[in-house]
Order: C-alpha cells, then structure tokens, then sequence
C-alpha cells in the first residue's frame, strides 16, 4: 500500500517533528506567523493556534508554524485583503485570551462543545473530528469503552477529551494525565506511563505516521463534531464575515484541497470540508443564527 502522499512533502521537517514528538516542551509563547497581503490600509487581525497540534499548526524550519490551519487562514486573510498575525501557545490558554480581548478570534481547530457554544459563537464546521486513542504498538487494541477500565489515559489540557475522561473517570475508574502540549501526551503512552492518549482523530492518525511506536486506534461511537472558528460573544459580524469567507473556500475547492495535502486523502462528498451549513454557526447548537448567509464569492 503507497504512503500517504503527504509523508514524502514533509519529510525534510523531521528536526522539527522530532522536537514536537521527542523534544524538551517549549514555553508558552512558541512562535509569531503573520499570512495575508502587507499594506493594505486595515490593522491585522489577530487569532492563535496551539503550535504542537501537528498537522494543524507546528514549528516550520523557516521559523514561525505551518499546518493546516496557517494554510487554511493565509487563504481567508487573501479573501479579505487583510494580514492575520498568529500567534502560537497552550491551548489551555488560548480561549481565556481571546476573551480578555488579545485576539480577535481562534485559528486552532476549536471542538464545537454545547457548553462552548453557549458562552462563544463559533463559524460552521471546516472539518469533522472525532475523539480517538492512541496506544502504544504491541498494545492489544481497544475494542470498547470497557477496555479502558482501570486505565491511565493521556490528554492536551483544556480540551474535550480531557473532559471526556474527567467526566467517565468514576464510571469507568481512569486516572488522568493532562500535558500542555499534544506530542506530551504521546510520548507518556510511548513511554508507558499511560495506557492511551485521546484527542483528535487527524492528529492522533498524523502522530502514528510519524511515530513508529504509536498506533492510531479505537474511534469512540457517536463523538463527531464540528471543528470550527470560535470569537468572543460581541463578535456576530466578524463571525459572519469570516464564515462567509469559509463557505467561498469550500466552494472553490481550497479547504478539500488543503485536507488532502496534509491529512492525505481527498475529503467525501459529505464531508465538511465541502458542505455548507445553512445559517451562521453549527446548526442545532446554542448561539446559531439561522439568517440566511451572505450570498456571492469573489474569485481570486
């Protein structure tokens, strides 16, 4: 069976890899990135991502981040004629920022939780994630919930699956490891202090290519969500306009072909990298606007 076709593309990025797999943690301010078109009269926007949240955003050996998300937003800040600087930190840290008004809104790739959405409004969905495990090879793989029993389970702090364990940790008797950083959490079940590590399914399935000794494993039924754009409640314009942007991107092909170039398969028909979501917002979930969305994409 061939390689995915992104492997070979980041190949010369291994120094880079191995200090998000196997190297000392940085701190929290990792690096600046700033995309989009210089002097164009307009401020830049400001947003963040967590930098060793590979293949979504991690160092580049030319300086700043690279990924997924940095593609996906040098396309936005190219639609809207205007620079977005991003920053790089903690994802534990990146809501709470956000709000005290550092940034403008969140390119990380932000889990659309009910409890989020109550609190943040958030762009439809680019991708779907689903929570997945991630096990040391040779481990017997996880069949079922009940597998997990008893069990240490690794996670990157403040995010979903962090709160997936904390909320079955009684039911199911987990103890739980929480790092500031993704490739952290790995490299405690590489060394077994953990018995997996939950996050999302493109970064568990990217750290397995990467990582001979980690394996991308059992996929928990029922946990597809959006991941999506998040700002700050006071923000329903901006929110509209940058969704409206992410729709064009859809339709003209960007966001399927950035998905394929670093998760290494072309997205189906009904993924969200190619549908469009009526209204503003994930539908069915607190703070959606069911206004039609602004109609007409400009080319270029």
């Amino acid at each position: 069976m061939p390689r995915p076709a992104f492997i070979p593309r980041l190949a010369a990025l291994g120094l880079a890899t191995g200090l998000l797999l196997g190297g000392p943690a940085m701190g929290p301010a990792l690096a600046q990135t700033t995309v989009g078109p210089a002097n164009t009269g307009q401020p830049p926007l400001r947003c963040a991502v967590d930098g060793t949240f590979a293949p979504h955003a991690f160092p580049s050996l030319q300086g700043g981040v690279q990924g997924f998300q940095v593609d996906l937003f040098a396309e936005v800040a190219r639609k809207l004629n205007r620079q977005i600087v991003i920053d790089s930190a903690s994802f534990s840290g990146l809501i709470p920022a956000m709000n005290a008004g550092r940034y403008d809104f969140l390119c990380a790739p932000t889990t659309v939780t009910r409890e989020r959405a109550e609190n943040l409004l958030f762009t439809e969905g680019y991708l779907w994630t689903e929570l997945q495990f991630g096990i040391r090879r040779g481990t017997p793989p996880i069949r079922s919930e009940e597998d997990l029993r008893g069990k240490t389970i690794s996670v990157n702090k403040g995010t979903p699956y962090e709160q997936w364990v904390t909320n079955n940790r009684e039911r199911l008797n987990l103890t739980l490891l929480a790092f500031d950083t993704q490739p952290d959490a790995v490299q405690a079940v590489i060394q077994g202090r953990a018995y997996a590590n939950l996050s999302g399914n493109t970064v568990v399935k990217y750290s397995a290519s990467r990582t001979p000794q980690y394996v991308a494993d059992f996929v928990l039924p029922g946990s597809r969500m959006h991941w999506a754009t998040p700002f700050r409640r006071d923000s329903a314009e901006m929110r509209a306009t940058i969704e409206h942007v992410i729709e064009c991107l859809k339709q003209d092909g960007t966001v399927a072909r950035l998905s394929e170039k670093w998760f290494g398969a072309p997205p189906k028909p009904d993924d969200a990298e190619r549908v469009t979501f009526p209204g503003y917002g994930p539908p069915g979930l607190p703070n959606y606007d069911a206004t039609p969305s602004r109609s007409g994409c400009t080319a270029g």
